[in-house]
């Protein structure tokens, strides 16, 4: 090991209110209230990017209802757009699943994108995705320009590229804005690899989740081997507990992070792993602006 001079911090939550989201957030969570007392109806929980780690997005999503059938672009289109690298790949592990739960991920068959356009119209688009019933363990990685809708009763950890860019191609009637066009632009009428991307994990054990392009992701059961702590290299990472805390060890000083948490370290020496504990770290492997 090496002397590390190392920054770490804990990342600020922003809590996101959502018509779909939950009144009755899962453990280690506590659902907030409004000024009344009632239950906010919270759908998403980020982990705002810092300086130290920009180009990664951390959040949890928590559904009562179904998210609207979207897509994101690739980092080539929004270069061709003229607009920069705000591309968004994304990936997601279920850590709560109601019984039935499911994730709508490509389409049943290849579609061209004229019929896609008149699916999304009058609302058939919903039945042609792929749903695949999920349970606490399953891990996606849903490439750009794949046709995505996260259904009913789900809670899971999305890790993702910075970037805010989602396209609406079909929201259940409700009173949101729209994006066919850009959407179908940038969309594939095509079938999902689940045999590449997706992995059923098992309660303990080190996992690589993600190894590029945009970023790589591992699940990490107690202390990692030197061949997983080389891979990071000096880079930022980011470390998300899932069972038992985390400590960040900079400047002789030790923050905590507890399950339901997120933070960063300017260099994965700088993170503490607990025997027994089990967490996600995620680095980022390109440089993205939003």
């Amino acid at each position: 090991m090496v002397t590390v001079v190392a920054e770490a911090l804990n990342l600020p939550i922003r809590l996101v209110d959502k018509v779909w989201g939950c009144d009755c957030l899962p453990a280690p969570f506590v659902t907030p209230v409004d000024a009344d007392g009632a239950p906010r109806r919270v759908g998403e929980i980020w982990f705002e990017p810092p300086a130290l780690l920009p180009d990664l997005l951390i959040k949890y999503i928590f559904t009562s209802e179904k998210l609207s059938v979207q897509v994101h672009p690739s980092d080539a289109q929004t270069l061709a757009m003229g607009i920069g690298r705000q591309g968004k790949e994304e990936c997601w592990l279920v850590v709560d699943a109601q019984p039935g739960a499911t994730l709508g991920i490509g389409f049943d068959r290849s579609i061209s994108t004229d019929e896609m356009r008149a699916a999304a119209l009058d609302g058939r688009i919903e039945d042609m995705l792929v749903w695949h019933k999920v349970a606490p363990g399953d891990f996606f990685y849903i490439p750009a320009n794949t046709v995505h809708a996260i259904g009913a009763g789900v809670s899971v950890i999305e890790v993702q590229q910075t970037s805010d860019i989602t396209y609406r191609l079909y929201d259940y009637g409700r009173p949101r804005e729209l994006h066919l066009d850009e959407g179908l632009a940038v969309a594939l009428g095509q079938a999902y690899d689940l045999s590449r991307w997706h992995q059923r994990l098992n309660e303990s054990g080190t996992v690589a989740l993600v190894d590029g392009p945009h970023f790589r992701l591992d699940r990490v059961d107690g202390v990692p081997d030197a061949a997983l702590m080389n891979r990071y290299g000096t880079g930022a990472v980011s470390v998300i507990p899932l069972k038992g805390d985390v400590a960040l060890n900079a400047a002789g000083e030790a923050r905590v992070i507890h399950p339901g948490e997120c933070g960063v370290a300017s260099h994965v020496e700088a993170i503490g792993f607990a025997e027994g504990g089990l967490c996600l770290i995620a680095q980022s492997l390109t440089k993205h602006a939003i």
